[in-house]
Parts: C-alpha cells; structure tokens; sequence
C-alpha cells in the first residue's frame, strides 16, 4: 500500500484509467492543483480549507474514500510537522463571539430604529416642502407693474386719477431721455 495520501489517490485513479485533466474537469480543480495533492506538495495549494476540499472531491470524483482522504491528509501534515491549514489570506479583522448576552435590549433597538425613521422620514418632508416653494416661486409669473396699477386703479375714482396721472408721467420720463 502506498505511504502518503497523494500516492493512494493517484494510484486509485491510474487503477481506475481516469485520466487527470477528467478529473480536472469534473471537480473544476486546476491540474497543477491536483498534481500537487498526488505529490504531497501541499505549499502550491491555496491553503486552509481549500486543502481540505480539494482532497474530498478528488477522492470523490475517482472513487475513493473522501473521509479516508482527508483524514490521511490530515496525519500526512501532522508527521511531516506542516500546518498546511492555515489560510495564505489571513482576513485582516477578525470577529471575536462571545456567550456574553446584548448590553441593548431588543425593545430599546426597535425604538431607536423607529426614531431614526421616523427622524429621516421628517427630513425628507421638509426637503419637499422647500422643494415645492421654491418651484412655486420660479414659476409664479411676474404680473407686470403697469397691471398692478390698473388693478389699484379701479378701486376708487380718486385714485384712478391718481395712478393715471403716475402712468402717463413714467412713460413721459421714459420718452424724454
């Protein structure tokens, strides 16, 4: 029997006549990858639980045991003193749980949670309101001065003389310069 997990599942898939790049196909594993795992050369693999991964589905795909597999996987990197779980990309934050119990009730974030919509929902109202005054403004026309005194004009007969008199001085002023 072979003494290393690559050489089982090599041997197992050369008994079987399935060739490497079948495999390759099946699984979506690249070839170097899996030459790799034949050769026990763990380091040209991604690491962490790809490693684990990659090991199941090609026991799988060629028919060998995928617990077997990984567990000799797992003891050809204890005895060779690898730690090949170890994933090359390291997330650079990490988050700690904790069986401490929430220091915010749930009732106490339903009702912030209201009060920030409830906030928002009031801004967006004021945005409209002003929104639709100043449309309100730049589209009201602009009644023309002269209209203005005609309107005033008709209030009494006094003050029709009055405005008539400032109508046809302005357009006299006018004409003059």
């Amino acid at each position: 029997m072979a003494a290393t997990i690559g050489e089982q599942l090599r041997l197992t898939r050369e008994e079987r006549g399935i060739p490497l790049r079948e495999v390759s196909d099946e699984t979506r594993i690249s070839i170097r990858y899996l030459e790799a795992i034949e050769s026990n050369d763990y380091k040209r693999l991604p690491g962490g639980i790809f490693n684990r991964s990659f090991v199941r589905a090609y026991a799988r795909c060629i028919g060998f045991d995928e617990k077997e597999a990984v567990e000799g996987y797992s003891r050809y990197l204890r005895e060779n003193g690898d730690t090949g779980d170890d994933v090359a990309t390291t997330p650079y934050h990490s988050k700690v749980y904790t069986d401490a119990p929430a220091t915010r009730s749930p009732i106490l974030t339903v009702l912030l949670a209201i009060l920030i919509l409830g906030l928002l929902t009031l801004a967006a109202l004021a945005a409209l309101h002003w929104y639709q005054r100043r449309s309100a403004v730049l589209l009201r026309p602009a009644l023309p001065s002269v209209a203005l005194v005609d309107i005033r004009a008709h209030t009494s007969a006094t003050s029709r003389l009055v405005v008539d008199l400032g109508f046809w001085k302005a357009n006299y002023e006018t004409v003059r310069q």
